[in-house]
């Protein structure tokens, strides 16, 4: 455990002295985004464009992640153990891809259809059943939609192919 800690206090260290605009806390075995690492990292905040958060351990992301990292691109947050978002990843306006693949969605998090940037949604290897298609087809920049391995019913398969603008995975292709 506190070799992770430490782990994390490095990696943060890094980033501010370096001015990244990315964070890797990847593989860190993080339960929950340490709230402290929000004072350490206030003067780099803004500039921070890209957070992965991949193959932790989160069952949650707080709100204040969302409102102090309003300024993301990307975020990754795939490999994990969350079943849904805050509504505050409205405050997101500027993301334009998120990674939310293996973790334990059961419903499509429909805050996502609100952030009008998004350009490329991943929900694999989740347990969604459907898709909001009027929603999601209402989203100026969606491109790409990744529902692979989800246990989607068959209606929302086929019936969905025709009517959107943006790719659909939802089999093994």
């Amino acid at each position: 455990m506190a070799k992770d800690a430490a782990r994390v206090a490095r990696i943060v260290n890094e980033a501010v002295e370096e001015g990244r605009s990315s964070l890797d806390l990847s593989n860190c075995k993080l339960t929950s985004f340490p709230v402290a690492l929000f004072k350490v990292m206030r003067d780099v905040l803004a500039n921070i464009q890209f957070i992965s958060l991949e193959n932790n351990e989160l069952k949650f992301i707080s709100s204040d992640f969302m409102t102090n990292f309003n300024q993301l691109r990307e975020l990754n947050l795939a490999g994990n153990e969350l079943k849904k978002l805050p509504d505050e990843v409205k405050a997101l306006a500027h993301l334009t891809t998120i990674n939310l693949a293996r973790n334990k969605f059961s419903v499509f998090p429909h805050q996502l259809t609100e952030l009008k940037t998004l350009q490329v949604i991943n929900l694999e290897a989740n347990e969604i059943t459907e898709i909001p298609v009027q929603s999601l087809a209402s989203m100026p920049f969606l491109k790409l939609l990744n529902m692979k391995a989800n246990p989607l019913r068959s209606e929302t398969q086929t019936t969905q192919q025709t009517v959107l603008s943006f790719e659909l995975l939802t089999a093994d292709e």
